[in-house]
C-alpha cells in the first residue's frame, strides 16, 4: 500500500509542480496588487494619523502641559488603531484575495488531477477505511473513525495564508 502511494505521488508529482507553479505565479501577481493596495492605505492612514496627532498637539498647547500630555497619547492611540485598523484591512483584503483565486481553481484544466491528488492525500492520512466526499467549494473532506481531514480549497488556502505569517507583514512595512 505504501509503495502504491509513492508511485501515485511520483506520477502525480508533475501535476503537483505544474499546479504549485501556477499557484505560486497567482499568488504572486495576488501578493504583488496587495502590496500596492496596502501601501496605499498606510500611506493614507499614516496622513490621517500625523493630521489627528498634529491637532492633538495644537490643542495640547491651548489647555496646557497636562491636557497637552493627554491629548498626545490619545493622539498616539488614535494613531495607532488607524494604522493597525489598515493593517487588519490589507491582510482581510489578501485572504479575500486569496480565497477568490482558489474559487476559480474548479474550472481550470488541471483541476480533476489536483483533485484525485487531494483525494489520495486525504484517504492516506484519515487511515484505512476512509470515506472521501468531494465538496462543493472544492477539494474533499476525508472522514474515518473519528478523524477527519478537510483538504477543502478554501481551508487549504487558508492555512496557505496563514503560513505566511510574519511575511504578510511585508506589505505594509516601509
Amino acid at each position: 500500500m505504501i509503495g502504491t502511494g509513492r508511485a501515485q505521488a511520483a506520477a502525480l508529482a508533475p501535476v503537483r509542480a505544474h499546479m504549485l507553479r501556477a499557484a505560486g505565479t497567482e499568488a504572486g501577481r495576488i501578493v504583488a496588487q496587495a502590496r500596492v493596495d496596502a501601501a496605499a492605505t498606510v500611506r493614507n492612514a499614516r496622513r490621517d494619523a500625523d493630521e489627528a496627532v498634529a491637532g492633538a498637539r495644537a490643542q495640547g498647547r491651548a489647555d496646557g502641559a497636562r491636557a497637552a500630555a493627554a491629548e498626545r497619547s490619545r493622539g498616539r492611540e488614535q494613531a495607532r488603531s488607524i494604522v493597525l485598523g489598515a493593517q487588519r484591512e490589507a491582510s482581510e483584503e489578501l485572504r479575500g484575495q486569496v480565497l477568490d483565486a482558489v474559487g476559480g481553481l474548479e474550472t481550470e484544466l488541471g483541476y480533476p488531477q489536483l483533485l484525485a491528488v487531494l483525494t489520495a492525500m486525504a484517504a492516506w492520512a484519515a487511515g484505512p477505511g476512509a470515506t472521501v466526499t468531494i465538496q462543493p467549494a472544492g477539494g474533499v473532506v476525508a472522514r474515518s473513525r473519528g478523524v477527519v481531514v478537510d483538504c477543502t480549497l478554501p481551508r487549504l488556502a487558508g492555512l496557505a495564508v496563514d503560513a505566511l505569517g510574519g511575511q504578510v507583514r511585508e506589505l505594509w512595512t516601509p
